[in-house]
């Protein structure tokens, strides 16, 4: 018997979410499939390090099972994805000790959230983003708003309901904002992340953006767990979990490190074609 840990890319638009339920295709459904395909000796059991929503995509999610079969650890990632639907991959597979455990045995979860704050539509944004083009992000004082969660506290206000959580404290440990053009990154990295948390988040955040929420409230609905003035939770298809971290290195780092990629969109005065002009053959 052995334990291996995976680092599994999913895009999650087809998935009810990572976690099984009856009637509904989910990531963890869909894998514990390949895997007892390939290892028949026992049930299969493949335990996340994070439950993602329906719609919501993970760039490095880590998985861990038990396996009594032949195959070397070395062999899992090619053997799984050959057994695995498109829209799952593998990038790496590592043998982790019997007690190592994906979810408790994780020091950090790291979100990434991407807004197109564009006027006009992209069909080629639209699956990994949010398309908010009513208002001008003000992504200033957005930033100043998500300074404010730095540190442990009680996010009640940023749970759906349904979390089995027995507390909702949790330790925000980086946050970041970037606007690039027409494009609005944010990341944040905590210890744990409650039911929804972080769509919720978003919502208030970008009301915060267009001016429709002072951030004054903002900061006053999460500290007095104001849950019933939280309304508007961000759209799934935005909301990537980028990467959980370990007290010791597991994966190589192309595995685990930088695996969604960032858009870069031209700008707005693009530099003359240096092929209009040149003629073929």
């Amino acid at each position: 018997m052995k334990r291996i840990a995976l680092s599994l890319q999913y895009e999650g638009s087809s998935f009810h979410g990572w976690q099984r339920q009856s009637g509904h295709s989910s990531v963890q459904e869909t894998l514990e499939g390949a895997i007892a395909a390939l290892d028949p000796h026992r049930p299969a059991q493949a335990v996340a390090a994070g439950r993602t929503d329906s719609g919501v995509h993970a760039a490095a999610q880590v998985v861990h099972f038990d396996a009594s079969g032949p195959i070397p650890v070395s062999r899992w990632a090619k053997a799984l994805n050959g057994r695995l639907p498109p829209t799952i991959r593998v990038r790496a597979a590592a043998e982790v000790p019997a007690d190592w455990h994906a979810c408790f045995s994780a020091t950090y979860r790291r979100y990434r959230y991407t807004i197109f704050n564009g006027r006009s539509p992209n069909l080629f944004l639209a699956p990994w983003s949010w398309h908010r083009y009513q208002w001008r992000l003000d992504e200033a004082r957005m930033a100043r708003c998500l300074e404010a969660l730095l540190g442990e506290h009680d996010f009640s206000a940023f749970q759906r309901a349904g979390s089995r959580r027995a507390h909702a404290r949790t330790t925000v440990q980086d946050v970041h904002i970037e606007r690039q053009g027409d494009l609005l990154v944010t990341e944040m990295q905590a210890s744990g992340f409650l039911y929804g948390m972080v769509r919720l988040l978003m919502g208030q955040l970008v009301a915060v953006g267009e001016g429709r929420l002072e951030a004054e409230e903002f900061l006053h609905r999460w500290r007095s767990g104001a849950r019933h003035a939280v309304k508007e939770a961000a759209p799934p298809q935005g909301l990537c979990l980028l990467r959980v971290g370990y007290p010791t290195d597991i994966f190589p780092g192309a595995a685990w490190y930088d695996c969604q990629p960032r858009f870069l969109l031209e700008s707005r005065d693009p530099p003359a074609d240096p092929f209009i002009g040149v003629p073929i053959g």
